[in-house]
């Protein structure tokens, strides 16, 4: 790529991957969407398709019976599912979470375990980093880990872990020495049928309703001692370097959602007459879809950005992933709150899908980082 084509090209193989998916998530997801949100069910037909399609874990390395695709195509997957479904695009995005840090940091061995099975759609991953007393602060928790002879033994719970329930492996983070602080921290793989381990009640959450949120319970949890992903001590380094390249993932399910919402309101606009005309007549009405057009255009290259960045070892990858995170969350927040605007009182009730998607955007400004998180962070990187 010349110095001249900017930080990223999209290639006619990422054009195509975009259009299988959109196929894919109009005929076999979107349909399903306000049902899996009206009675909080998981996306089974969502699975089905993207897992068929080979669309359900990407970023998988082709040495593990992946795809192998970049980081770009894996934000376009989940972009396209989000526009129809954002609960169903939680399924390629938690699969990237949680599998990072084995791509980063495991052995050979503990990748080749559990790599394979995520490749082939057989087993799901999530990501246990949060707990209730420490979510942004993510370095005070409390689950522990052991070692006893040729065993980790883990104690504790760890909150708010997307697709819990219906995961195989998890990415724990547990201290193992807690004297040293996040450098105490150490990352483990535990299995669901390890003894000791198991999953709470979901949440009743306002929105991805389809995804379903739980605790992970850790009680005397019994794991093989080569299930620690790196040396003891660099969990929270493997835990933090991972969002680096699953952020801009959030980013892409803003800007999927928030297109959705302006296809929506653009085809709803166009429909509806008051006053003898179209409603997108009207000049008010245009500034505003002018508007959100020109935001999701801004969110949709920082995102690909930011993939590119992480794809490319860039050393700004950190700022510039917490940037497209922040900015296409926020930018998604108020497509979606505009387009119920633009839909009127209909906007507000469930005969349309502009409600699901405000409500299922707003957990893209808190979730893997609040946006005021990435404030922080950017802002660090500017000052250091």
């Amino acid at each position: 790529m010349g110095n001249n084509a900017g930080p990223y090209a999209l290639t006619e193989e990422h054009e195509a991957i975009r259009e299988a998916v959109r196929e894919i998530a109009e005929r076999e997801i979107a349909p399903f969407a306000a049902e899996v949100d009206g009675d909080s069910r998981y996306p089974v037909e969502a699975q089905k398709a993207l897992t068929a399609a080979g669309f359900h874990a990407t970023h998988v390395p082709e040495s593990y019976g992946g795809e192998g695709a970049d980081a770009i195509a894996t934000c376009i997957v989940i972009e396209e599912v989000a526009r129809v479904d954002v609960s169903a695009s939680l399924i390629p995005a938690v699969n990237k979470l949680g599998s990072v840090p084995v791509i980063l940091s495991a052995s050979e061995d503990l990748k080749q375990r559990v790599l394979p099975s995520i490749a082939a759609g057989d087993a799901m991953i999530s990501y246990g980093l949060s707990e209730r007393e420490a979510g942004s602060d993510a370095a005070a928790m409390r689950t522990r880990a052991r070692l006893e002879g040729d065993s980790w033994v883990l104690n504790g719970t760890k909150a708010w872990i997307t697709n819990a329930s219906v995961s195989e492996w998890f990415t724990v983070m547990a201290v193992t020495d807690p004297e040293k602080g996040a450098s105490g921290i150490s990352a483990f793989v535990v299995h669901r049928d390890d003894p000791g381990f198991a999953v709470g009640p979901k949440e009743k959450k306002m929105g991805i309703k389809g995804s379903p949120t739980c605790e992970l319970y850790l009680t005397d949890c019994t794991i093989p001692a080569d299930r620690i992903v790196g040396e003891p001590g660099t969990g929270f380094k493997t835990a933090l370097r991972t969002l680096d390249f699953t952020r801009p993932t959030i980013g892409a399910q803003a800007v999927g959602v928030a297109q959705g919402a302006l296809d929506a309101a653009i085809a709803y606009t166009k429909d509806r007459r008051q006053f003898g005309s179209a409603v997108s007549d009207f000049q008010g009405v245009q500034f505003m879809l002018a508007d959100m057009d020109m935001k999701i255009q801004a969110a949709r290259h920082l995102v690909y950005v930011a993939a590119a960045a992480g794809e490319q070892g860039s050393p700004d990858v950190t700022r510039v992933s917490a940037a497209a995170k922040a900015f296409a969350s926020d930018v998604a927040m108020q497509v979606t709150t505009d387009a119920v605007q633009l839909f009127g009182g209909a906007g507000y009730t469930q005969d349309f899908p502009v409600e699901r998607m405000m409500r299922d955007a707003k957990i893209t400004q808190i979730y893997e980082g609040t946006n005021q998180v990435q404030r922080m962070v950017i802002a660090r990187s500017l000052l250091r």
